[in-house]
C-alpha cells in the first residue's frame, strides 16, 4: 500500500504540477498588481469598426476571445473584431468560458483564465504521457509546460493552450489506435485554432504514406470516410458559415495589419532589414536560434526520415510544422509574441519527434526554448 501511494505521490508531482505552480503564481502577481482584476488579462483596447482602430490602443487579441464569449452572435460581436472572420473561427475557447458560468458577464473574464488554465495543464499532462510510451524522461514535457509561446497565451486569453492540448490528446489517442477519439479531439481542436490544420495534414500525410508504402493498390479516395477525413467536415461547414455571415473565410495570414504568407523562405524576417537594420539585427539576435534554426534542422532531420521510409506521424508532424516555418508572413516576424505564439507547432513537433527517435540530443537541445521564460520578466 505504501508503494502504490508513493508511486501516486510521484506521478502527481511531475511536469504538469510544476507548470500548474509557476502558472498560478505567474498570474498571481499579475492579478494583484492589477488590483484582481482579470479584464486586465485579456487586454482590451479602444475598439476596432471596419478593420481599422477607434484609438491609439489596439490591445491584444485575447479581447477578441472575451467580447465573443460575452455574446457570440456574429451581428453583435462583429463589431468589436478587427477581421470578423479571422476572429470568430477560432470559436470553441470562448464558447467553452461562456458555458462553464452559463453566460454570467462577471464572471466569464475569469472563466477565460481558468479554461486556459486548465487546458495547458491537461496538454502538458498529455505530452508527458507521450513521453512514458516511448520510454523517455516524462521531466521533458517541461519544454513543453514552459515553453513562453504558451504561458503567454494563458496570461493573454487566447486561443494556443486549448488548441495544443487537443492537438496532444489527438496524437497521444491515435498512437493507440482509438482513431475516433483521436479525430474528435482534432476536429475540436479547428475549432480552437485553424493552426490545428499543420497537424491534421501530417496525420493524413502518415496515414497516406504509411497505406500506400504498405499496398500497390492503394487509392487516396479510401480515406474519404476515414475518422480523420471526417474530423475536418466541421471546419469546413464552419468556414462556410464564416463566409456567408461575414463575406470571408477565416482562413487568412492574420488580423489587422497582417501581411501576407512568404514565397520565399524567412522573406518574413528579411523584410524587417528593409525597415529598419538594428530591427533586424535584434529580432535575428532572438529568433535565429529559437525559431529559425529549429525549423531549419527540423526540416533536414523530417526529410531524412523520409527519406528512409519512416512515415511516423512524429516525423510527419515535425516535417510539416518547422516546413511551414519559413513562410511565416512578415507582420508576424515584426511580433515577438506573435512569432513564439506561431511555434507552439514546432516545439510540441519536436518533443514528440525527439521522444520517437529516443534522441536524448533532440530533447536535451528543446529545453533551451526554456530561455524564453525570460520574456515573462517584461510584465
Amino acid at each position: 500500500m505504501k508503494i502504490e501511494q508513493g508511486k501516486a505521490w510521484s506521478e502527481f508531482f511531475g511536469p504538469a504540477f510544476i507548470v500548474g505552480l509557476v502558472l498560478a503564481v505567474y498570474l498571481g502577481i499579475i492579478l494583484v498588481r492589477a488590483g484582481g482584476n482579470p479584464l486586465t488579462l485579456a487586454r482590451i483596447g479602444d475598439g476596432f469598426r471596419d478593420g481599422q482602430p477607434l484609438g491609439q490602443n489596439e490591445g491584444y487579441d485575447g479581447q477578441f476571445s472575451y467580447f465573443i464569449a460575452l455574446d457570440p452572435r456574429p451581428a453583435v460581436v462583429r463589431e468589436h473584431l478587427d477581421v470578423p472572420a479571422y476572429r470568430y473561427q477560432r470559436i470553441l475557447y470562448p464558447l467553452l468560458a461562456r458555458l462553464l458560468v452559463l453566460g454570467q458577464p462577471k464572471l466569464i473574464p475569469w472563466s477565460l483564465v481558468a479554461v486556459n488554465f486548465v487546458a495547458h495543464l491537461v496538454g502538458t499532462y498529455l505530452v508527458e504521457q507521450w513521453l512514458i510510451m516511448y520510454s523517455v524522461s516524462r521531466w521533458y514535457a517541461l519544454t513543453y509546460g514552459l515553453w513562453t509561446g504558451l504561458l503567454m497565451a494563458v496570461r493573454l486569453d487566447l486561443n494556443e493552450p486549448v488548441c495544443y492540448a487537443l492537438i496532444a490528446g489527438a496524437l497521444l489517442a491515435h498512437q493507440r489506435n482509438r482513431h475516433w477519439l483521436s479525430a474528435i479531439c482534432l476536429g475540436l481542436a479547428l475549432l480552437a485554432k485553424e493552426t490545428a490544420l499543420l497537424y491534421w495534414i501530417a496525420l493524413v500525410m502518415s496515414l497516406v504514406l504509411i497505406k500506400k508504402s504498405s499496398s500497390s493498390s492503394f487509392h487516396p479516395s479510401s480515406f474519404i470516410l476515414h475518422p480523420l477525413s471526417l474530423a475536418l467536415l466541421p471546419f469546413i461547414a464552419f468556414q462556410l458559415f464564416l463566409y456567408r455571415t461575414f463575406g470571408s473565410s477565416g482562413l487568412t495570414s492574420g488580423g489587422y495589419l497582417a501581411t501576407p504568407f512568404e514565397l520565399i523562405p524567412y522573406m518574413g524576417l528579411w523584410r524587417v532589414g528593409l525597415v529598419s537594420l538594428p530591427a533586424l539585427a535584434l529580432l535575428g539576435a532572438i529568433f535565429v536560434p529559437m525559431v529559425v534554426l529549429p525549423s531549419a534542422w527540423g526540416i533536414i532531420a523530417a526529410l531524412r526520415r523520409l527519406w528512409r521510409r519512416d512515415f511516423s506521424v512524429a516525423v510527419c508532424a515535425l516535417a510539416v510544422n518547422a516546413g511551414f516555418i519559413p513562410f511565416t508572413p512578415s507582420s508576424t516576424f515584426r511580433e515577438p509574441l506573435g512569432l513564439i505564439r506561431f511555434a507552439c507547432g514546432l516545439v510540441l513537433a519536436t518533443i514528440l519527434y525527439g521522444a520517437y527517435t529516443k534522441s536524448s540530443r533532440v530533447l536535451n537541445y528543446s529545453l533551451l526554448w526554456l530561455a524564453g521564460l525570460v520574456f515573462l520578466l517584461k510584465e
